[in-house]
């Protein structure tokens, strides 16, 4: 794209009003400057004898045989200085639109408009073009000063100088001062241009600046409803101000509008109904796109959805889960958080087994499992069992006063039952 330009303005130049030849009408084009009190100086033409070759460079050039004409205009030796900056600029036109010759090109355009002795239109086109070959040769902040030299010979604002503006700002590390070109390009697109918004929220994330990228994020979302990531990126960033509410609200909107694809957007979805208070619907998330293939089957994700149906009170379902994850994994932990849930719903035989499994598989905190272990043993009725383990318990400090709380009522219990402990 920027190689078409280059030549454009190459033509442009040849065919413009300091040419030796009349352009066509279709190539007129309305006042180069626009400052207040501009009044249009009289032309300059380019010499007869330098005219000449000019115009048998453009032949050349017009029959794409740009090295031709290039080795003529590397002949001239004007004496004039317009004639010397207009040979230069159309050289430097030539040079821009090869492949590599940029850092060439540039020499000759800035010899062009140092002078400044081009006609308006050619000044101003050669200004923007530095401005644009500075930017493709990453000579960041020599195109800030192009584009500003434009603009301030111009009088003019144009919506795509504002954006490439910004952009070099970026590229140069002064983030602070891409936000006031990035408005402006905003203000002046006649429809919602998406580049000077990211340039706008690239400024402001990177500053660490999260309000004020939320803001900025709302605004593409509100301009470009159907793009999925402006909305994806919104939610996140609501996740960054912690403002968690807005951030479901978001991510569900573009879940049932069709946006999320990746596995950490729906991850995150369901983070958020949790977050929200609504583990159930967290847990059927995770489950349907278990289903569809999106997410692993593996244990860490059952253990997941395990832990929100957990929250949601849903113990059988939440115990089955976890039977299912321990069965892929064989962690210890697993098998220790179905056997408390399946304890909790009361079905102490299930619960014995799942915790005597973690205590085999060397669980962390064993005491804990023993306290555990002695209270579904208590309530299935097997009151020596109950006293076993909470000798066990009795081991961990953390857990001694409790369990010690529970010995003489264990033995009590089996006493009344019969049972010598």
């Amino acid at each position: 794209m920027m190689k078409n330009k280059f030549k454009m303005s190459a033509f442009a130049l040849v065919l413009g009003a300091g040419a030796v030849f009349t352009a066509p009408a279709a190539l007129a084009q309305s006042s180069p400057v626009m400052c207040p009190g501009y009044e249009k100086p009289k032309t300059t033409l380019v010499g007869e004898r330098t005219g000449k070759k000019v115009q048998k460079a453009f032949e050349f050039y017009n029959e794409d045989q740009v090295d031709e004409a290039l080795n003529i205009l590397y002949e001239i030796d004007p004496s004039e200085d317009f004639d010397a900056a207009y040979v230069n600029r159309f050289i430097g036109n030539l040079l821009a639109a090869q492949e590599g010759k940029g850092s060439k090109a540039l020499g000759y355009l800035n010899q062009s408009v140092e002078p400044k002795v081009l006609n308006d239109l050619e000044h101003s086109q050669t200004l923007k073009l530095l401005g644009d070959l500075n930017m493709q040769e990453n000579k960041y902040t020599d195109a800030i000063k192009w584009y500003n030299a434009w603009m301030d010979f111009t009088c003019k604002e144009d919506a795509d100088v504002y954006t490439r503006l910004a952009q070099a700002y970026y590229e140069a590390g002064q983030l602070d001062k891409m936000i006031e070109p990035a408005d402006r390009a905003i203000a002046l697109y006649d429809k919602p241009n998406k580049n000077p918004y990211v340039l706008k929220l690239t400024s402001y994330y990177e500053r660490k600046m999260f309000p004020q990228t939320v803001a900025v994020a709302e605004e593409l979302v509100r301009n470009f409803p159907e793009e999925p990531r402006w909305w994806t990126q919104l939610g996140f960033f609501y996740l960054s101000v912690e403002d968690f509410e807005k951030g479901l609200s978001t991510f569900e909107m573009a879940y049932i509008q069709g946006y999320l694809k990746k596995v950490n957007e729906i991850k995150t979805l369901s983070q958020l109904f949790q977050t929200n208070g609504m583990p159930f619907k967290a847990a059927q998330i995770l489950e349907k796109h278990v289903k569809s293939g999106l997410l692993e089957d593996d244990a860490d994700m059952l253990a997941s959805i395990a832990n929100a149906y957990h929250q949601a009170k849903n113990y059988d379902k939440a115990a089955s889960l976890y039977a299912k994850a321990a069965a892929k994994s064989s962690d210890p932990e697993h098998y220790r958080k179905q056997g408390t849930l399946l304890l909790v719903a009361e079905d102490y035989k299930g619960a014995i087994k799942a915790l005597n499994n973690a205590l085999e598989r060397g669980v962390e905190n064993p005491g804990k499992v023993h306290f555990t272990l002695m209270e579904a043993n208590f309530y299935a009725g097997d009151f020596r069992e109950a006293y076993k383990h909470i000798q066990e318990a009795k081991k961990d400090r953390s857990l001694r006063r409790n369990a010690a709380a529970w010995e003489p009522y264990i033995k009590e219990k089996a006493k009344n039952r019969g049972i010598n402990i």
